[in-house]
């Protein structure tokens, strides 16, 4: 991945400038990717709606076929706020650690699956609760909510996967370091091979620059 580092990316950038400091900045980057990922779990925890067991005259649980839907539309939930978050978490990732060249996607890919799996934990906790306990303690005709948890643990391929998209298509789209440098050095040295052309003349009262009079040759 080779992209273009301008002397504006290298002022705008001083994390890049010594170990400390990236160490600094992914950190930073970590934080905020925890943050979101348990934002996103209150989005998650809000747009599902958790299917019911329905206990039996003999303890068993029966849950109907629209709750088997629903548990597959948790999931569902969890791969398209993925998918927002992800895209998001690139851009952001991209916009701080672009000098480092192909680390960037390395950073991408982590920051998107530790908000996923923040995601996925705090949204268990923000849901019923484990159903294991509750099932067990329940009465016979009772409706017990199951549990908000992620069932395929692959919908998490799609936070890391969507987080590194755009950091990819970016560097492929943008034009190449070795592409752009030729161009620019030519025109800095075409900027300090021009010299301003010198008039001479007298400067009047008014303030403006007058050209000498052309005399003619003498006659001979």
């Amino acid at each position: 991945m080779s992209t273009p580092i301008t002397e504006e990316d290298r002022q705008a950038t001083p994390r890049t400038s010594g170990d400390a400091s990236v160490t600094l900045w992914v950190a930073l980057l970590a934080g905020l990717s925890a943050v979101v990922g348990g934002l996103a779990a209150v989005f998650w925890a809000a747009v599902v709606t958790v299917p019911t067991w329905r206990i039996q005259s003999d303890g068993s649980a029966l849950m109907t076929e629209r709750g088997v839907t629903e548990i597959a539309a948790s999931d569902v939930w969890f791969v398209i706020t993925g998918a927002l978050v992800g895209v998001g978490l690139g851009l952001v990732t991209w916009k701080w650690f672009r000098p480092l060249g192909w680390p960037t996607a390395l950073l991408a890919v982590g920051s998107g699956l530790l908000a996923g799996i923040v995601c996925w934990q705090v949204g268990q906790v923000l849901g019923p609760g484990p159903e294991a306990e509750r099932l067990a303690n329940a009465l016979p005709g009772a409706v017990v909510p199951a549990a908000l948890q992620l069932r395929s643990l692959s919908a998490l391929a799609v936070w890391g996967f969507a987080a590194v998209t755009p950091v990819l298509l970016v560097s492929s789209l943008g034009p190449d370091e070795e592409d752009v440098t030729p161009r620019r050095r030519r025109r800095e040295a075409v900027a300090e091979d021009a010299e301003p052309e010198l008039v001479a003349g007298t400067v009047d009262e008014r303030g403006v620059l007058t050209e000498p009079p052309v005399q003619s040759p003498p006659s001979p």
